[in-house]
């Protein structure tokens, strides 16, 4: 008797899951667990914890959401506190396990996780199946070790040689060994987390498998939303600017072929244009980061890069709080950094401007700043993260905040998440330090640079 394992990580669906759909076709029977690894919540010497508690809830919510619908399907879902590496084999001798299936890795932390656990089940086969990403591994034009330096070169090749594989449908039944009961995620406090931290947690969005499929459909053909996304994208307020399916990216809530299918059928039904090519567009870019993570491996993670590049970093310890706390003096960056701190989400402009201004004027170590989205951000994906960073520490143009915050319009978002700033006015709000605003801190220095945007936005008060 072929009795299998489906061992979840960070695919945490039934659609599209080829793992979980293989595994219901060629066992008698299935045990299904999911082990939340402690260490992703251990304090690191910047001061903060690798994962924080809004990744922690987000994660929560998706796990059991991923259980009820293995319930609904016949199957049962095994949630631990302890490690892969302890819970794996026990659960493999309580239960005569034969196979273990489950999605294929390619960061180190990951692949040692996997091969630890190898090892100590040398008697099990292990079967792993590539999910993460839009164009399958493959079936690209490339090899990992060919992958182009930039995303154009990727990206061209790529489009006109690759498709999507075919979306696999949720299985119809799951034989779940007899007897076996889900069990309930752990509490909080295993992971020394307070009930205060815990109950203040809020992430933007509620996870899980469902929420990621409804937000999909409102996005496009509920809303219709999806055909203004290429001109309202680089917007920081509200929820309906952008897509917000990065979350359910991160942790497999959604695979991105069911996206791109979705986005193929709106543009047969309601709309075909820049946007519907732009979505499709960011779903290919990040194909690339994540092919380009593989390539150069924990390089992406070093201060000096891939390309060995030495920066002489400052990192000056209380203007890196500052930055961490929103409190920097500079309201386009800190309504962002307060907005990640409280829902663990921003958007891609905040994240541009956040990275350029840690880089660039305060003169700290990128890995600093990227070890700190990683703690807060419920979208949180190792190579999106670290090679955006990346990019802006080695390749990347300067982004002035000021001059951003006024193109954008950004007054409203500021006042939304700096309540010093609350009463200010459209002027006063984007340059508050030329004003007598009490509360608010005064910026960390005005450089030179920033000059002309600041004339420009008090040229603005005249002509009010």
């Amino acid at each position: 008797m072929k009795r299998g394992l489906v061992w979840f990580k960070n695919d945490l669906r039934v659609h599209d899951n080829e793992a979980l759909t293989i595994a219901a076709k060629e066992c008698d029977e299935l045990i299904f667990c999911y082990a939340i690894e402690k260490s992703n919540f251990k304090k690191l010497h910047l001061g903060f914890r690798k994962c924080d508690v809004n990744r922690f809830k987000f994660m929560e919510q998706s796990v059991v959401d991923l259980q009820n619908h293995l319930e609904k399907l016949g199957g049962h879902l095994l949630i631990s506190s302890d490690s892969a590496v302890q819970f794996l084999p026990q659960l493999a001798e309580k239960y005569n396990i034969t196979d273990i299936y489950a999605e294929e890795e390619y960061a180190s932390e990951e692949l040692h996780l996997i091969t630890t656990v190898q090892n100590s089940l040398p008697a099990i086969n292990f079967h792993f199946y590539w999910g993460k990403t839009l164009y399958h591994k493959d079936d690209i034009p490339f090899s990992i070790s060919k992958i182009p330096l930039s995303s154009k070169a990727y990206r061209i090749p790529a489009g006109k040689e690759s498709e999507p594989r075919k979306i696999l449908k949720v299985p119809k039944k799951l034989k779940s060994v007899e007897k076996v009961k889900s069990t309930k995620f752990p509490s909080y406090k295993k992971f020394d987390f307070t009930k205060k931290e815990y109950d203040a947690a809020k992430p933007l969005l509620e996870g899980g498998e469902t929420k990621a499929l409804k937000r999909l459909q409102y996005y496009t053909f509920k809303s219709e939303l999806l055909t203004a996304y290429r001109w309202t994208r680089n917007r920081s307020q509200g929820l309906d600017y952008s897509s917000k399916f990065s979350p359910y990216l991160a942790l497999g809530c959604i695979s991105p072929r069911e996206i791109f299918d979705v986005v193929k059928k709106y543009e047969e039904k309601i709309k075909k244009n820049q946007s519907t090519w732009w979505l499709v567009f960011e779903l290919v870019w990040r194909d690339y980061f994540t092919f380009k993570g593989m390539k150069f491996g924990d390089k992406i993670f070093k201060t000096k890069g891939y390309k060995n590049k030495e920066i002489p970093f400052e990192n000056n310890q209380d203007n890196f709080k500052k930055w961490c706390d929103g409190k920097t003096g500079i309201p386009f960056v800190d309504a962002h950094m307060r907005q990640l701190n409280e829902t663990g989400y921003m958007s891609n402009r905040g994240r541009v401007n956040c990275a350029s201004y840690f880089v660039h004027d305060l003169n700290i170590d990128w890995t600093w700043g990227s070890a700190y989205f990683e703690s807060k951000l419920i979208d949180y994906d190792a190579s999106s993260n670290w090679m955006n960073w990346h990019m802006q520490a080695f390749e990347i143009y300067y982004t002035n905040p000021i001059h951003q915050s006024n193109k954008y319009k950004a007054q409203d978002f500021i006042r939304e998440w700096i309540p010093e700033l609350k009463e200010s006015n459209d002027i006063e709000v984007l340059i508050p330090w030329e004003f007598d605003i009490p509360d608010y801190p005064k910026p960390i220095k005005i450089f030179s640079k920033w000059e002309r945007a600041i004339n420009l936005i008090k040229k603005l008060k005249f002509k009010s």
